[in-house]
């Protein structure tokens, strides 16, 4: 699958899995979703022009709730959006001004690599996780990452 249409809101959620190998084979093989950046421990697909991301926990383990991404402890599960790059800025203010707190702050992942995107964490008042994030170049949404940036995540 590929964005056919990147003026609409790209909609980006992860989830856990505990098979990534069959996590492919259902996503790629099944639905034909292309394959973007990933690592050992998670993998992002094109699914229909948005943004999924399954990250990898082991069963045995069910208290894991965060995944390690460029340096920040990211909650595997939870939602979010995928914003034009000046209206992620106008929100990250807006949430700011209002105090709001922020999970991950407002920050640029993956600087002059790969993928590098703005992003932030919030939760909801029921505790549901949502990540808003933005790319200056929106090739980059579903680009594959280089060796040396999956031995860094």
């Amino acid at each position: 699958m590929n964005m056919s249409n990147p003026s609409f809101p790209r909609f980006h959620l992860a989830f856990p899995v505990c098979d990534l190998e069959k996590t492919r084979s259902f996503y790629q093989g099944l639905l034909g979703c292309t394959e973007g950046r990933s690592c050992d421990i998670w993998v992002d697909f094109d699914f229909f022009g948005h943004q999924i991301t399954a990250h990898l926990y082991s069963s045995e383990d069910e208290v894991v709730s965060t995944n390690p991404v460029d340096g920040e402890n990211v909650p595997i599960r939870h939602f979010g959006a995928i914003l034009e790059w000046d209206e992620w800025h106008k929100l990250a203010e807006r949430l700011q001004n209002e105090k709001v707190e922020f999970l991950i702050k407002p920050q640029i992942r993956f600087q002059g690599q790969v993928g590098e995107q703005a992003t932030l964490f919030i939760k909801d008042p029921s505790g549901n996780v949502l990540e808003f994030k933005s790319f200056q170049d929106e090739s980059q949404i579903f680009a594959k990452n280089t060796n040396s940036q999956i031995n860094s995540l």
